[in-house]
């Protein structure tokens, strides 16, 4: 008995001696470059309004961190055990609202799932298929990026008069924020001018409105 527990331990401890630091450097090295290429794709093509960067940075980090768990995973069976264990336990609290984000969230993690089995390859490939799509994809649609329409009114009963004025200059609208207080109205509308400064103007000239601010999706003010 006690030879086949040491047998074990000499094939456990082979498996993990077989992970060289020349492997799981160049493992976590093209991980995260493959990581920067889909955070530059992510930046590019973004379209929302307000801009997280930490997100960016996660999907770096999310590549390079899921490629040293495979390459740990591969080398000892024991331990690829334990970690489907642990990793079953673990409850991810942050919902990803926006399904475009999910998207690159599974990229950077199948990135780091190839890279991990040192298939680079693959990698390489796949980051240029899905480069090059989303870009063709951006670049073709290319719709105007989206803004927000912050108003301060007076009157607690100018929405439906905002509303009709901002379906004049933009095609689609949404309103995001409504605070209504018996002194005002703050009202917040995601918007895509084709015309930004008139629009502007048309609802400074709105009865009751004490503000108008454009917020650009790159957080430049107009306004």
């Amino acid at each position: 008995m006690e030879q086949i527990v040491a047998t074990i331990e000499n094939l456990l401890l082979e498996e993990i001696s077989a992970i060289s630091i020349g492997k799981l450097f160049s493992a976590v090295l093209i991980a995260c470059a493959a990581g920067v290429l889909i955070a530059i794709v992510y930046r590019v093509t973004y379209g929302g309004v307000l801009f997280n960067k930490q997100f960016l940075l996660g999907l770096i980090l999310m590549s390079m961190i899921t490629s040293t768990i495979i390459l740990a995973i591969s080398s000892n069976l024991v331990l690829s055990l334990g970690m489907v264990g642990a990793l079953s336990i673990v409850r991810f609290r942050n919902v990803v609202k926006d399904p475009y984000d999910l998207l690159y969230l599974f990229w950077a993690i199948s990135t780091g799932i190839i890279c991990g089995t040192q298939l680079f390859k693959i990698a390489f490939l796949l980051a240029a298929v899905v480069t090059v799509l989303l870009l063709f994809l951006e670049f073709v649609t290319m719709p105007k990026a989206p803004a927000l329409l912050i108003v301060n009114s007076a009157d607690p009963a100018l929405e439906a008069a905002l509303l009709s004025l901002v379906s004049r200059y933009s095609k689609k609208y949404r309103v995001k924020s409504r605070t209504l207080q018996p002194g005002g109205l703050d009202i917040i509308v995601e918007v895509r001018p084709l015309n930004e400064a008139e629009m502007i103007a048309e609802c400074g000239k709105l009865p009751g409105v004490t503000s108008v601010t454009l917020l650009a999706h790159d957080g430049e003010l107009r306004g």
